[in-house]
């Protein structure tokens, strides 16, 4: 029993520290635009320079 009035206060914690990293993930703009890191390897521009004929 005495465990519990160390581990549900640090489980409070704990979650109370992921709230407020979701809440500052989401209103700092992280998931603004999701799809240029995928859109950017498509539109890479693979060539090496070196003429091949």
């Amino acid at each position: 029993m005495d465990s519990m009035f160390l581990l549900i206060p640090l489980s409070l914690l704990f979650v109370l520290f992921i709230a407020v990293a979701l809440w500052w993930a989401v209103f700092s703009g992280q998931f603004e635009d999701a799809n240029k890191a995928g859109e950017s390897i498509l539109q890479d521009d693979d060539s090496t320079g070196v003429d091949e004929k």
